[in-house]
């Protein structure tokens, strides 16, 4: 596999305008959801109230869920969580439909690479190791998500990115300040930076990322900006361009996964036509 194989199609000019939507093979372009039988609507919703349990509060979880859109809603679960709140589970149809066609998701633009392809494609791409930083910022502790994609023991069945050969791999760990990441990663001629956020209260997670990017831009020229990426079980994948980052991945992703991205998206940018390549011109 070759380098050319890996960027795919970068720098070959403007992508084509985007048609409709194709749907894969058997999906059908209008579904409900399912409950009890096929087409019925029906969905499960929870959810906690500011009110004691009882009556009222059953009434106002109802009331809710019919403003929710949901059709004789009903309270199948009701447990007080203190003296002030009630957590609810409420279950009942909805008349709404989904459009298939119309969906927008993030689709996987890169093949997905085996451990011996990777290094393979690195070796060949830089002619040196891939250096990759990783943390979690701010005031965030857990780190089973970045030491699953980084870890050498892995998740999912897959080793981590420590196992690849051909990847140098710093982890810094929880609660790693912005600056002492944008630092590091100058000291170690980062390739590429990952970080990890799992603490989303108050958004949290979309305040942190914006103010590393931000200061990664800051501190970088264009052309020499190592690839940010962000993931999480609370991260919209599409959000890319509003957090200021070049991908974002969700909950389930695997250490391959990355790996692969990592591949793909620093070969698009060492293609001599690529505008942020050393010999093209940084945007």
């Amino acid at each position: 596999m070759s380098a050319s194989d890996v960027a795919g199609t970068a720098g070959d000019g403007p992508a084509a305008a985007p048609g409709p939507a194709r749907l894969p093979d058997g999906l059908p372009p209008v579904v409900r959801p399912y409950g009890d039988t096929t087409g019925d609507g029906m969905v499960q919703v929870s959810f906690t109230l500011p009110l004691p349990a009882g009556k009222r509060a059953e009434g106002a979880a109802a009331q809710l869920a019919r403003r929710m859109g949901m059709d004789a809603p009903m309270v199948v679960h009701a447990k007080a969580i203190s003296d002030s709140f009630t957590f609810f589970v409420v279950y009942g149809p909805v008349s709404h439909v989904v459009d298939v066609a119309a969906v927008e998701v993030v689709e996987r633009e890169y093949p997905l690479l085996s451990p011996k392809e990777t290094n393979a494609a690195v070796r060949e791409t830089l002619q040196r190791k891939l250096v990759v930083v990783g943390a979690c910022i701010g005031t965030d502790a857990h780190t089973v998500g970045i030491d699953a994609i980084l870890n050498v023991k892995g998740w999912a069945g897959e080793k981590g990115l420590e196992y690849y050969r051909e990847m140098k791999v710093v982890n810094l760990g929880a609660q790693v300040s912005v600056p002492d990441l944008v630092e590091r990663a100058r000291e170690e001629r980062a390739d590429a930076v990952l970080v990890s956020q799992v603490v989303t209260q108050r958004d949290a997670h979309v305040h942190n990322t914006t103010t590393m990017s931000a200061a990664f831009r800051e501190a970088f020229p264009a052309d020499r900006r190592p690839l940010l990426v962000v993931g999480g079980p609370r991260f919209d994948e599409n959000a890319t361009a509003a957090l200021g980052v070049d991908r974002i991945f969700g909950r389930g992703t695997t250490p391959g996964e990355v790996a692969s991205y990592l591949v793909h998206a620093v070969a698009a940018r060492t293609s001599p036509t690529s505008p942020t390549s050393p010999g093209g011109e940084a945007t």
